[in-house]
């Protein structure tokens, strides 16, 4: 018992001192500066982390004036992280996606709703059984105008439900694409256990209860 108590008080020791330091790079990261990305070639950037992002870029696609979406990691401390880093909990991001899109045709008032509309939103830390800070949710904004769209959506939405949504809200800082096999993933293993059972019912709960007119009529 003399040789236990000491190895726990360890490693409470650094569990409190993981944690926080956690907090601390967190609170560097919620009180940044965010940085706005240019239009494109008249395209537009934004980015959403929702759970898996096999998921959700398979769901952003669906929209119509939304030219592609990219899988990647963001909201965290760690430069260039991997997918095995990245499921640690360790570097701080989230799966994300960034989403190209055409704002004559879409708006980001619009694309926030979709990514409302297409989750479990007062589910902390995962969606559904993906679970962890690597899946949380986060909307990131470029700007103080993108930052008053999504503060008063979650707010009203909050209302309407009555109750805490889950949703963090992070000033943009940087994108980090994924690995090659993550980008298009649904659409390229559609007979992929996980696409069959988790992804294609998630965008179809989607699709069902969104606005057809905002929807495209094949993806």
């Amino acid at each position: 018992m003399k040789k236990i108590i000491p190895l726990i008080l360890v490693a409470l020791f650094y569990n409190c001192k993981n944690q926080a330091q956690t907090k601390e790079e967190k609170e560097t990261i919620i009180n940044a500066k965010p940085v706005e990305v240019p239009l494109e070639n008249g395209k537009a950037k934004a980015y959403f982390a929702s759970g898996c992002f096999w998921c959700v870029e398979a769901i952003y696609e669906s929209v119509k004036g939304v030219k592609e979406s990219i899988s990647g990691y963001s909201g965290g401390h760690t430069k260039k992280p991997t997918y095995a880093a990245s499921n640690t909990g360790k570097t701080g991001h989230a799966e994300a996606v960034e989403i190209i899109y055409d704002p004559k045709i879409v708006s980001f008032n619009t694309l926030v709703d979709v990514y409302f509309a297409s989750q479990n939103v007062t589910q902390v830390n995962g969606q559904g059984n993906d679970r962890g800070s690597q899946y949380r949710s986060i909307i990131f904004y470029q700007n103080d105008e993108q930052k008053q769209i999504i503060l008063k959506k979650k707010e009203t939405l909050s209302k309407k439900l009555n109750t805490k949504i889950a949703a963090e809200v992070y000033p943009f800082q940087k994108f980090w694409i994924a690995e090659d096999y993550h980008q298009n993933y649904e659409r390229l293993h559609p007979n992929n256990s996980y696409i069959r059972n988790v992804s294609i019912p998630r965008l179809n709960r989607f699709k069902a209860k969104f606005p057809k007119e905002l929807l495209k009529e094949i993806h």
